[in-house]
């Protein structure tokens, strides 16, 4: 049993040490300078730039997911899109103004203050003045002190309570 014991541990540490000894990869690949993303091919620094362009676009179908982070089929198109039009040479600003006028304003995720979107920017301030005049108005009602008694409303009040 004990020469069994041995022979494994032998076996195990020769199995080991050749697939320690694997040749090493050669210096090219250690640094590769290009990377493939939805089926396009970009260097890194290209591949930084379509991520933060993604991360500045909504996600139509998630809504209130980056194009980047979400899983949707039309977020991995707009990923596509994107890489396509970085690797085409387009600038940050020509891929979002694209993205926009194809897919509409919605597409980004903080959408620049323009009389289309007010509405959108100003409802949160409309609705927190809408409900401090709400609470003011109820305070107010509350601090009223009711008018007196009349003579008659008096007379009343003295007979239902007797």
């Amino acid at each position: 049993m004990r020469r069994w014991f041995v022979l494994l541990l032998a076996g195990l540490a020769l199995a080991c040490g050749a697939a320690k000894a694997s040749p090493a990869p050669s210096a090219a690949s250690d640094h590769p300078t290009s990377i493939t993303r939805d089926g396009v091919k970009l260097t890194f620094a290209q591949e930084a730039r379509a991520e933060a362009i993604g991360n500045k676009l909504r996600c139509l179908v998630c809504q209130n997911e980056t194009v980047e982070n979400s899983r949707a089929g039309l977020a991995k198109q707009f990923r596509t899109i994107i890489r396509h039009r970085v690797a085409a040479g387009d600038s940050n600003r020509q891929i979002i103004a694209f993205m926009v006028k194809r897919y509409g304003i919605y597409v980004l995720l903080k959408p620049p203050f323009r009389p289309e979107t007010w509405l959108l920017w100003l409802s949160p301030g409309i609705a927190a003045l809408i409900g401090l005049a709400v609470l003011l108005f109820a305070r107010r009602r509350r601090r009223a002190t009711p008018p007196p008694l009349s003579p008659e409303e008096t007379d009343r009040l003295k007979e239902l309570l007797s």
